[in-house]
């Protein structure tokens, strides 16, 4: 059964979640505060964090970033009452992978956590399909319906990264520290030259597009979503 760790510091926010959560199907762990969510994930394999941004002691936008800065890529939804747009972009550059304002629709938000479930399964299977393209992680070739690109390591992985994540919005530096790593001597610059190359690759790929969000950085747009 998959597990979900609630982080509020709300009680009766804790209660809903949990009753929702399990009512679904998952198993449900439950924290008051950052503190305590480091130690339940001690001892617990956490498959996903709901997570809320004002909280006693580390906030949310902190906890996201210590785990990201951990090299720990478990997926989080942040849900908070903050719905200013300067808030969602805190929380995606804090390392959140999705974000949802209070109260939440319940339907919507269990749709969520499920795409966030099976976007890290395909990060554990190596493997990911979108549309008719497939990406191949161990021999780094993206096969269509028509051909198989061999593609040089990091457009290959830097592509695999944006498709993993639909939608995810991830600034150069993100994508430079994940790619490149955080020791690299390269400009953020290198990733706008790498990001050229796969949208002339690709360029005829009805499966997806590469967006700049101005301002912010990239993101991956599957077909159906570019209806």
């Amino acid at each position: 059964m998959l597990q979900i760790l609630v982080v509020d510091d709300d009680k009766n926010t804790r209660r809903y979640l949990t009753a929702v959560l399990s009512d679904t199907g998952y198993s449900v762990s439950c924290a008051e505060c950052a503190q305590t969510a480091l130690n339940i994930m001690e001892n617990t394999k956490i498959d996903l964090i709901v997570l809320d941004i004002m909280m006693p002691g580390m906030d949310g936008y902190a906890f996201a970033e210590l785990l990201r800065d951990c090299n720990n890529d478990i997926p989080i939804l942040m849900l908070s009452a903050r719905q200013l747009p300067e808030d969602v972009k805190k929380g995606f550059l804090s390392g959140t992978d999705d974000y949802m304002t209070k109260p939440v629709d319940e339907a919507v938000m269990l749709l969520r956590i499920k795409a966030l479930l099976r976007r890290a399964k395909i990060i554990s299977d190596r493997r990911l399909t979108i549309g008719s393209t497939i990406l191949d992680y161990d021999t780094m070739t993206v096969k269509s319906s028509e051909t198989i690109q061999l593609l040089p390591q990091k457009e290959f992985l830097l592509l695999y990264k944006l498709l993993s994540y639909p939608n995810k919005i991830f600034t150069r530096i993100q994508l430079m520290e994940d790619i490149w790593g955080p020791a690299s001597d390269s400009m953020d610059a290198t990733v706008s030259v790498h990001i050229n190359r796969l949208r002339k690759r690709f360029e005829n790929c009805e499966d997806f597009s590469i967006i700049t969000v101005r301002g912010l950085g990239y993101k991956a747009v599957a077909e159906e979503e570019l209806v």
